[in-house]
């Protein structure tokens, strides 16, 4: 499941280097007074783990869902953002975040874990998934991210899980894998 909407606004205007203080804001902002859809509600009282990542607002999104992690571990946090400067121009913060997304995705990291590493880790993330479903014999749910549960979900799907519902990539979706008994 992705986290709920980040109470932190995005800046109307500002330049490449003001997008530092940005993304520092983004990473320790929480959801607010964000409230999840019952169908969110529903599936995570479904769960008999609960893994999160350790940004606040994976976990204030477990706790608008009235539940706590078992596990918060460093392996299911997002991919970092890398920042290139480009003077003289002015953009929203969201085209900002956008287009330094695509730059890295492109390869160009630059003072950033490499996409290429991004993918080991999930890879680490999707072991984990599944021995903890293994283990729980029931559902797990991951309170993540977008890019890292996208990458995850392809791992997932590598190791032979097949997707079985996709709410979406927004915020609260979920997308539920289950091992393919064929």
């Amino acid at each position: 499941m992705r986290h709920g909407k980040p109470a932190l606004k995005g800046y109307s205007r500002v330049t490449s280097r003001e997008m530092t203080n940005w993304i520092a804001e983004y990473d320790l902002s929480d959801t607010g007074s964000d409230i999840p859809p019952d169908s969110s509600k529903l599936l995570a009282s479904s769960a008999l783990q609960i893994i999160s990542s350790p940004l606040p607002r994976a976990l204030s999104s477990l706790k608008a869902l009235g539940c706590e992690p078992d596990v918060i571990d460093e392996v299911f946090r997002e991919a970092g953002l890398p920042i290139f400067h480009i003077p003289g121009l002015r953009l929203s913060s969201t085209l900002w975040a956008a287009f330094f997304r695509v730059m890295w995705l492109c390869g160009l990291s630059h003072n950033v874990e490499r996409l290429g590493i991004a993918k080991q880790r999930a890879v680490q993330a999707a072991n984990i998934l599944v021995t903890f479903a293994k283990i729980s014999n029931g559902p797990v749910l991951l309170m993540g991210h977008g890019v890292m549960n996208r990458l995850i979900a392809r791992e997932l799907r590598s190791l032979g899980l097949k997707e079985y519902r996709c709410q979406g990539n927004g915020y609260w979706n979920a997308r539920i894998y289950r091992q393919n008994l064929d």
